[in-house]
């Protein structure tokens, strides 16, 4: 029987809970429709949007210092490898090899204690701070419910004193009806109108608080992390001095924007090998004059004056019939203008119309330009070997490419 009655009383408390949302439900379509009055409060609506503005703005600063805090982290662990990778490269004989190792383990200590303290004292009172937020949401929220009882019992009542017929003893049942839904709702929103001001004045001490630890913090670990680093920085500097006899010369890298046409940049190599700075050899032995035909002379032109020696010498090989290492025969299976053949050492990727793509081990049969004054320093003009040898045409196959990216081989 007992249990029977436990049932009873449970399922009396769902149908009456049911029954109020339903009379909750008809308050607020008669009120959104006119035909009921609604109590407002200008002054609690205020504090609302204040309250709803306080928990976004904190809900923002919650992710964002924990995205900081994830980028602490991360810088962490870049550093650890920088500082693993030094110390894997120092040599056991170079001097200052303890003093760079404790560097590193200090460099690492710096970190984690860095790390710790933001959450510690910025985290976790960003955490508590937000921690009161939901209890006062579901308060607010049901402030608003006991609200659409208050009017709805208040409707109740006043219908049935207008009624034409009166009952006497539905009247006094809906006036203590009533009275309880206003003392409910008014104990709720009294204690929300002095918590909801209190909480948002709060927010300027948080704000004030949370950025000075941070900003302490970060000023504490930049002024110690610079010490560090100016210790390894006399710990480089004293090996260089014992055992650098050569400064490496870091070069400057072109620009990534594509040149101009007329303008180009050789692009480096992508390391040092000695293909970074080869010279055009130009030969001027005797020998290359005496395979001409005895009396020719190199014709002349209005343009000759301005052509570079490498070109007036191609051209002069030509009419006489000879080009360097040819063995003072024509090379009737080479492109004209002919003048040595080059081997990329690297892929070198065009990047415009007018280049060669090379791979490394790609021969380049180089020729001259058809107009001197578009020579680019650093610049070959040239065909792919195996090009001309299937296609036979300059129009098609030739391009400028980079010097430096080959190796004379003839």
């Amino acid at each position: 029987m007992a249990e029977m009655g436990s049932k009873g009383v449970t399922a009396g408390k769902i149908a009456s809970n049911v029954q109020k949302k339903l009379t909750r439900a008809q308050e607020k379509v008669l009120q959104k429709l006119g035909k009921a009055d609604e109590t407002k409060d200008e002054q609690f609506e205020q504090c609302v949007q204040n309250f709803n503005k306080q928990l976004n703005e904190g809900t923002r600063l919650q992710k964002d210092l924990r995205t900081y805090l994830a980028s602490v982290k991360a810088m962490h662990e870049a550093s650890k490898k920088l500082n693993e990778c030094l110390q894997e490269v120092y040599e056991p004989d170079w001097p200052g090899r303890d003093e760079a190792n404790k560097i590193a383990e200090n460099n690492d200590l710096l970190w984690m204690d860095y790390h710790q303290k933001l959450v510690d004292q910025a985290l976790l009172t960003m955490d508590t701070y937000l921690g009161q937020f939901p209890d006062i949401k579901s308060r607010i929220a049901k402030r608003g419910r006991k609200l659409v009882d208050y009017d709805s019992a208040r409707h109740h009542y006043e219908s049935l004193q207008t009624a034409k017929k009166k009952d006497d003893a539905k009247i006094a049942k809906a006036e203590e009806e009533l009275i309880k839904a206003q003392k409910v709702f008014e104990e709720m929103n009294v204690d929300l109108q002095e918590e909801l001001p209190s909480l948002w004045n709060s927010r300027v001490g948080f704000y004030v608080n949370t950025f000075q630890s941070i900003a302490g913090l970060e000023e504490n670990f930049h002024k110690e992390m610079s010490k560090l680093n100016q210790n390894l920085n006399d710990v480089l500097v004293s090996l260089e001095k014992q055992h650098g006899s050569n400064t490496f010369t870091v070069k400057a890298q072109p620009s990534d924007n594509t040149p101009a046409k007329g303008n180009k940049s050789p692009s480096p190599p992508p390391d040092g090998s000695p293909a970074a700075t080869p010279e055009i050899r130009v030969n001027h032995e005797p020998e290359l004059a005496s395979a001409a035909t005895p009396g020719a002379a190199l014709p002349k032109s209005p343009s000759q004056s301005s052509l570079p020696a490498v070109v007036v010498e191609t051209f002069s090989a030509a009419v006489n019939g000879t080009v360097e290492g040819s063995s003072g025969a024509a090379r009737l299976d080479l492109p004209p203008g002919f003048m040595f053949k080059v081997q990329a050492q690297h892929d070198y990727t065009a990047t415009d119309t007018d280049e060669l793509q090379l791979k490394a081990g790609d021969v380049v049969l180089v020729i001259p330009f058809q107009n001197p004054e578009e020579q680019d320093e650093g610049w070959l003009m040239g065909v792919k070997e195996s090009d001309w040898n299937q296609h036979k045409e300059l129009e098609k196959c030739r391009g400028v490419f980079p010097e430096n990216f080959t190796e004379r081989v003839q």
